[in-house]
């Protein structure tokens, strides 16, 4: 998505424009793939009424009426039990937390939501700043699960600047006046987002190399060159490499020691996420968070509470954020499918083995940049030494959390860059 969004603005100004991509089909993280007999997201992907540049580009691309918008709720699997904790009265009668603690998490939810300037909660620890606001038994009960879920052991070298995104991002469409929790989503998914970003791009002029691996970028004479596997050569003024930051430390020749440091000192981590189709109706949460111990995912992401069943199936995602080095991802798909899906059958005890109908593993060693303590002093620059190349990725997000709005918010800011 970022590297599309660059082609379509860099076209825009009248330059000469090739994407070239290592798949043989578009949509990097965010693209769509078959699981059973339904096809769609292979990572969990949704859409806020806040989410501005994404609106913008679906404008753009002619599908603003393709938009669906759904009110959706929360869950948490607490004590062998599931509980929603969709409403802040349902959160103050959440069993695990006393009054006390919830009235402390609302406090921090409130406090967190006003804040603006973000960079003094860089150098605080996000674990130390939310037990310093909601009390230890809130910390362990409520928000360390949370953490995991999405930073997995990683959240312990992450600033309190993480969660204050997080918090901005979800409570910004309240400030907007919506009084409930709005997701959205493009009928067809993100499939459907690529068909018409790869029709329109197509048409005024972006050139396309798809399924090209590359081995190298670095100055060739008065050019860049990119060196494909197989031998082939691509020459262009300006290169711009939208790869996780030790990729582009590895492909990129004539970086100074500095730049080469700071892209391999970024943290990454990396998401085992099996997709599962199960027959029938599941409980209507769209995301069901965990504080019970013993499970090999951190969540359930029920997308048929927010699209709706395919035939008659529930599409589930069951991820896992890890270091890139877990020996997890050398794991077999079918021994980490097994493991995940007893988890799930668990957790909704009213499922049976023969009521899972297919399940497809992805896994992904680097997807996002943990924001660690004071990270926007070690960010690296989108413009290099190198006369030409410029380098994008989520490791340029240093106040928000990953998602399709910031990385086309990201673009925007390496597009005032380059030009």
């Amino acid at each position: 998505m970022l590297g599309l969004a660059l082609a379509r603005d860099l076209r825009r100004l009248g330059h000469e424009v090739t994407v070239v991509e290592r798949a043989d089909h578009l949509g990097g993280l965010a693209d769509a793939w078959q699981v059973g007999e339904v096809t769609w997201d292979r990572h969990y992907h949704v859409t806020l009424a806040t989410d501005d540049h994404l609106l913008s580009l679906l404008d753009d691309l002619g599908l603003a009426e393709e938009m669906r918008w759904h009110h959706t709720r929360t869950g948490v699997y607490a004590d062998g039990q599931l509980h929603s904790v969709s409403t802040p009265v349902e959160l103050l009668r959440f069993p695990p937390l006393r009054i006390y603690d919830t009235v402390r998490l609302a406090v921090t939810l409130v406090y967190a939501s006003r804040i603006r300037n973000w960079r003094r909660l860089e150098s605080v620890p996000v674990a130390s700043w939310l037990q310093r606001w909601s009390g230890r038994r809130t910390f362990e009960r409520f928000w360390r699960p949370l953490l995991e879920s999405k930073l997995g052991d990683a959240y312990r070298e992450t600033s309190a600047a993480f969660i204050w995104a997080t918090i901005q991002r979800l409570t910004s469409a309240r400030k907007r006046g919506l009084t409930d929790e709005v997701f959205g989503h493009v009928a067809g998914g993100y499939g459907r987002v690529f068909e018409r970003f790869e029709e329109e791009l197509r048409r005024s002029g972006v050139a396309f190399k798809l399924g090209a691996s590359v081995e190298r970028v670095g100055r060739s004479g008065d050019h860049l060159s990119i060196d494909l596997a197989g031998g082939d050569k691509l020459e262009f003024d300006r290169v711009v490499v939208t790869a996780a930051a030790p990729v582009a430390a590895r492909l990129c020749e004539g970086l100074t020691p500095e730049e080469t440091g700071r892209l391999t000192a970024v943290r990454y981590l990396g998401i085992i996420c099996p997709s599962v189709l199960v027959r029938g109706d599941l409980p209507d949460f769209y995301v069901t968070n965990l504080t019970d111990e013993g499970f090999p995912f951190t969540g359930v992401i029920n997308m048929s509470a927010m699209v709706g069943t395919f035939d008659g199936a529930s599409l589930v995602y069951l991820p896992r954020y890890l270091d890139p080095g877990h020996p997890l991802f050398e794991e077999t798909d079918a021994a980490i499918e097994d493991s995940f899906v007893a988890g799930l059958l668990r957790v909704f005890p009213q499922l049976t083995p023969s009521d899972v109908l297919a399940t497809r593993t992805s896994r992904v060693r680097a997807v996002m940049a943990v924001p660690t303590l004071n990270y926007s002093d070690r960010v690296p620059n989108i413009e290099t030494s190198v006369p030409g190349l410029y380098l994008a990725s989520s490791a340029n997000i240093v106040n928000g959390t990953l998602n399709v709005n910031e990385t086309l918010q990201l673009a925007e800011q390496a597009l005032e860059i380059m030009t």
